[in-house]
């Protein structure tokens, strides 16, 4: 795992969790210039998923185990921030619940939080993982995913376009990547569990809804988080991330309230 830090390190601290099987930089490379003027940002980087090392995704509750060393020993153990991608956001709960360090401010960034026993976990991991590997490794799309994303929108195939690009798709950035770091980690999100009602003293959990995926994710925030901040935008699965970064960062610094 690693640690990659942008701007003054007198600045509040925001750490940014990438989605599934998504490179750091392009989960955050767009956003973290205007952010760092702000925050002292810290973005992650899964094991398994930094091509300067040779290591494998473990599981989810190791992972988080391995932030909040981190967060401890740099940080003394208090961060203003923490903003997860899609699955990121499922690291951000995780964190927030196990209380082991403490977070002014847990952003969801519209994540769906899907969560599944075992058996269920393993067949939509075989179904959904082979793909996601495909893509990381020749850098490009399905056919049977391009012919439907172009009978979407104009506007629609802009942001689905943007989508694929954290898979790699256009490029070879993730080609590096195993199918067992990729299994394990879309499976270790399923099955480890996040709590109903995770509430904590000085925490405030901020929900970017993205009303576009349907209220079952509003419902599910309202059941994970005690009194969630919801924040509602017109949009798809982290359509304000990938199609207005300077509108996304207004919103982090809103919830923080940092100028």
């Amino acid at each position: 795992m690693k640690f990659y830090k942008f701007g003054k390190e007198e600045n509040p601290v925001i750490f940014l969790f990438p989605g599934t099987c998504c490179h750091w930089r392009a989960n955050f490379g767009e956003v973290i210039p205007m952010l760092k003027h702000a925050f002292h940002v810290v973005c992650v980087s899964y094991d398994g998923f930094d091509e300067t090392e040779h290591t494998e995704f473990p599981d989810m509750l190791t992972e988080a185990e391995k932030i909040e060393s981190y967060i401890q020993q740099e940080f003394n153990g208090k961060i203003c921030a923490a903003y997860g991608c899609s699955l990121g956001g499922s690291f951000v709960g995780l964190l927030i619940q196990r209380k082991k360090i403490h977070i002014d401010h847990g952003i969801i960034g519209s994540s769906d939080l899907d969560q599944a026993g075992a058996f269920m976990a393993k067949i939509q991991a075989k179904i959904a993982v082979p793909i996601i590997v495909k893509m990381l490794h020749e850098g490009k799309a399905p056919d049977f995913m391009m012919k439907k994303m172009k009978k979407k929108p104009k506007e629609e195939q802009e942001y689905y376009q943007k989508m694929l690009e954290l898979f790699g798709v256009g490029n070879d950035r993730m080609s590096f990547v195993t199918e067992k770091s990729a299994y394990r980690q879309f499976y270790s999100d399923l099955v480890t569990p996040l709590e109903e009602n995770i509430s904590v003293h000085g925490t405030v959990i901020h929900c970017f809804y993205a009303v576009e995926m349907g209220e079952k994710y509003l419902r599910r925030y309202q059941q994970h988080f005690k009194e969630p901040d919801i924040r509602r935008h017109h949009m798809h699965h982290e359509e304000l991330l990938m199609r207005y970064p300077e509108k996304w960062v207004q919103e982090v610094k809103n919830c923080c309230e940092v100028k």
